[in-house]
């Protein structure tokens, strides 16, 4: 019996582990389980440090773009596929070529890793070239545009990394980033100057700068690889007259 739970599973971890997902472990029979009791695509599903979306895989192409993220990245879905039982692509003891060695299963996937701080994922899909909110999905809200969204709350434990003050009169900017990047800090209270203020690669990949401030609102933005880029892990956003997406904070 275990030869022929192998002989199934590992062919699907192999497959599945193709996208480097970082939310879950992939390559988990957890996972692999969970993706086969789904007997159609439905609404997305919290599964471990990640969000689990589905989609019909009778499209031809899907893909997943998020608001914290500007809508800037489409992440495409992969197709889940089962192992055939090797039985069935012999006949008369001879391998038939023309048998497709997997069955589709019907069901389209993406696993998007939780956000720190977050409370929901706000999004919307990519079906077949055609930006939509997700069909599968009764949970939408529309935006400032007026564009629907589809939208998941997070469970309580992914807003533990929130930006804070540490303590009265400042307050604490976090990043993330890949480890020796050089990440920077501008806004209302310098005047937008990319340069003045570094943050410190306190542990691998992770930035931080804490600022004496005033108290009361302010916009700010970091300043990474040449672009700007709004708090990810701030969903308070403006927009500047020049269309830009900027972060809002107070310090008390």
């Amino acid at each position: 019996m275990k030869t022929i739970i192998r002989r199934f599973i590992v062919p699907a971890l192999l497959v599945l582990i193709i996208g480097n997902i970082g939310a879950v472990d992939t390559g988990s029979y957890q996972f692999i389980d969970f993706l086969r009791g789904m007997t159609a695509p439905g609404r997305p599903e919290i599964f471990g440090n990640g969000v689990i979306f589905t989609a019909s895989s009778s499209h031809q192409r899907v893909g997943i773009s998020f608001a914290h993220e500007d809508f800037a990245r489409v992440h495409w879905f992969q197709r889940f596929v089962i192992p055939r039982d090797r039985s069935e692509l012999y006949v008369d003891g001879r391998l038939q070529r023309h048998i497709s060695p997997y069955i589709d299963s019907g069901i389209m996937f993406h696993v998007q890793a939780i956000p720190d701080g977050l409370g929901y994922l706000d999004y919307r899909l990519i079906i077949d070239g055609l930006w939509t909110a997700d069909p599968l999905n009764p949970l939408t809200i529309t935006n400032l545009s007026g564009i629907v969204q589809s939208r998941v709350p997070l469970p309580l434990r992914a807003q533990a990394t929130l930006t804070a003050a540490r303590q009265p009169g400042t307050f604490q900017f976090n990043f993330r980033a890949p480890p020796g990047d050089i990440v920077t800090v501008g806004g209302s209270f310098n005047n937008w100057d990319p340069f003045m203020y570094e943050l410190r690669e306190a542990s691998p990949g992770f930035f931080t700068l804490t600022l004496p401030l005033p108290p009361g609102r302010f916009q700010y933005v970091f300043f990474h690889r040449g672009e700007t880029v709004p708090d990810p892990a701030n969903m308070r956003r403006l927009y500047r007259r020049d269309g830009r997406a900027v972060s809002e904070a107070i310090v008390y």
